[in-house]
This record gives structure tokens, C-alpha cells and sequence, in this order.
């Protein structure tokens, strides 16, 4: 294990990502797996700290919420119309109405705030959103 600096810079993060990727598929509790797990420690608080991903676009919100409760995209059909719409819904080709906004957060508990963000995209993931387990 090399010796693990704070991440203070975009070069510091740029590499610390790059080592990440040299070791993921390091065993748990080994040398290379416990300085894997620091790494990601560290690149997620650079990340919090400098890289605020801010509220989610509406369609990841719905989509979250959707998981959350075991629901599919057919079940917002009595929300948002038909299944093409709801596709395009969740896909960000088509916005939050305010009645489908009032709906949705009645079924699902999202915010209107959430939904009604004019022309946001769903907020990209980023490289750190991987857990230890998907490994």
C-alpha cells in the first residue's frame, strides 16, 4: 500500500480514481483491499465536499422511488397517461405537469420541488455511486 494523502486537488482526485480502478478487484481485507476502501472513503468525501450533486432530476427521483416501493412504470400509468408516456417520462424526453407532479407526490412522496425542475436531466451518476458489493 502506498502511502494515502488527502484528496485536496482535481489531479489528487484524477489519480485516486485511476488507482481505484487498479485495485477493484482486490480481495476484502487484503493490503490492496483495505487501501481500495480507504481510497473510495476518500474520493467520496472529496466529492461531498467539492462535487455537490444537488437534488436529482425528476425522472431519477420517480425512478428511486419506483425501486423504494416495488413499483414498475406501468403502475404511474393513472398519473402520467399511457405506457409511451410514461416512458418519456422517464427517460426526460417529457416533463412533470403540475397535475402529474401533484399526483406523483401523493402516490410517491417526491417533493414538488423534485418534480417540477424545468428541463433538468437526470443528475449523472458519479464513479464513486458503485458500491464495494457490485465488485
Amino acid at each position: 500500500m502506498g502511502a494515502l494523502t488527502p484528496i485536496r486537488t482535481e489531479a489528487d482526485y484524477e489519480a485516486a480514481l485511476a488507482r481505484i480502478d487498479q485495485l477493484w478487484d482486490a480481495p476484502l481485507g487484503s493490503p490492496e483491499g483495505n487501501e481500495l476502501d480507504i481510497l473510495i472513503d476518500l474520493v467520496e468525501l472529496y466529492e461531498l465536499k467539492y462535487e455537490p450533486m444537488g437534488d436529482p432530476g425528476p425522472a431519477a427521483a420517480i425512478e428511486f422511488r419506483l425501486d423504494q416501493q416495488g413499483l414498475g412504470p406501468e403502475d404511474l400509468v393513472p398519473d402520467v397517461g399511457t405506457p409511451a408516456e410514461v416512458a418519456d417520462l422517464l427517460s426526460g424526453r417529457r416533463e412533470v405537469t403540475l397535475a402529474m407532479a401533484q399526483a406523483l407526490h401523493h402516490r410517491l412522496g417526491i417533493p414538488y420541488d423534485v418534480l417540477l425542475q424545468e428541463g433538468r436531466p437526470t443528475a449523472p451518476s458519479t464513479p464513486m455511486e458503485r458500491s464495494r458489493t457490485a465488485r
